[in-house]
C-alpha cells in the first residue's frame, strides 16, 4: 500500500524582495521543516530591511488560478495564508479553501503591519478576516497588536493573551497562537489556545533587531510540521525552537530589522 503524500503545504501570501518575510521566508521556513512548499503570491511589495516603499496587488482571478492550478494538480496537506492585503483577497481566498470536499487544515497569520511600520492589509479587510477566513482555521497566529484589532481588547499582559485567544476561539477557529513578543519583558510568553485547553509557551527574549519575518516563520514552520502529522502542541514548540534558534544565529543582514538564518538548526536529536 502507497502511503498518503504528507509535507505539502499551499502558502498564499505577498512577496517580500528582501528575501525576509512572506513567500520567501514561507517557502524556506517550510523546506527547512522538511515540507514542500507551494505558492500563490497575492502582492508584490518593494521591500528591504528599512521598510516597504510599495505595493502591487496580484489580479483577484491570478490569485485564485495559482491556488487551483496547485491544489487540482499537488494538492496540499495544509494551507498557510500571509499577507491577503484586501476584502476582495481574503473573500477570494477562503471561497476557494472551501471549495473542495474536505477543509484543508489552514494556518492563518493575519498579517496586518511590516517589521518596518508599513501597512500590509487594507482596513476594510480586517472585518474580512474575522468573518471569513477565521471560522476556516486550524490555527490563528495573531500578535499582540493583530489580536487587538481582531478582538477590539486591549491585551498588557499574559492574562490579557488569554482573553483575547478565548475571543478568536469564538470566532469560530479551532486554535489560536496568540503571540507575546510585543509585550515587555524579559521573557516572551506565547499562548496556545483551543476549546478544550490551553497552554502557555515562553522562552527567554533575546536582544537583536533581526526578527523581520518571525511571524512568517512560525506560523509556516507550523504549517509544514501539521501537515506531516504532527500534532498542535508538538508543531507549535517545535516551530517555535527553530525561530528561537534562527533569531539567535541570524546573519546580520541590512541596515535595519534584519532576516532570520533559515538553516538553523535546533536540536534535531532530543526528544
Amino acid at each position: 500500500m502507497t502511503a498518503s503524500p504528507q509535507g505539502r503545504v499551499l502558502i498564499v501570501a505577498g512577496s517580500d524582495s528582501g528575501g525576509g518575510a512572506g513567500i520567501q521566508a514561507d517557502i524556506k521556513s517550510v523546506t527547512a521543516m522538511g515540507g514542500f512548499a507551494m505558492t500563490a503570491v497575492t502582492a508584490i511589495t518593494v521591500q528591504n530591511t528599512l521598510g516597504v516603499s510599495a505595493i502591487h496587488e496580484v489580479p483577484l482571478d491570478i490569485v485564485v488560478g495559482q491556488m487551483r492550478a496547485v491544489l487540482d494538480d499537488l494538492g496540499a496537506d495544509a494551507v498557510k495564508t500571509g499577507m491577503l492585503h484586501s476584502a476582495a483577497i481574503v473573500e477570494a481566498v477562503a471561497e476557494e479553501l472551501s471549495r473542495g470536499e474536505a477543509l484543508l487544515p489552514l494556518v492563518a497569520d493575519p498579517v496586518m503591519v511590516a517589521k518596518g511600520g508599513a501597512s500590509l492589509l487594507e482596513d476594510s479587510a480586517v472585518a474580512a478576516i474575522r468573518e471569513v477566513l477565521i471560522p476556516l482555521a486550524a490555527l490563528v497566529t495573531p500578535n499582540v497588536p493583530e489580536a487587538e484589532v481582531l478582538t477590539g481588547r486591549r491585551i498588557e499582559d499574559i492574562e490579557g493573551q488569554k482573553a483575547a485567544a478565548d475571543a478568536l476561539l469564538g470566532l469560530g477557529a479551532e486554535a489560536v497562537l496568540l503571540k507575546g513578543g510585543h509585550l515587555p519583558g524579559g521573557m516572551i510568553f506565547d499562548v496556545l489556545a483551543t476549546q478544550e485547553t490551553m497552554e502557555i509557551f515562553s522562552s527567554p527574549r533575546i536582544d537583536t533587531r533581526h526578527t523581520h519575518g518571525t511571524g512568517c516563520t512560525l506560523a509556516s514552520a507550523i504549517a509544514a510540521l501539521l501537515a506531516q502529522g504532527l500534532d498542535l502542541t508538538a508543531a507549535v514548540a517545535t516551530a517555535r525552537d527553530y525561530v528561537h534558534e534562527a533569531i539567535r544565529t541570524a546573519p546580520g543582514f541590512g541596515k535595519g530589522h534584519g532576516p532570520l538564518n533559515f538553516l538553523a538548526t535546533f536540536g534535531a536529536d532530543e526528544d
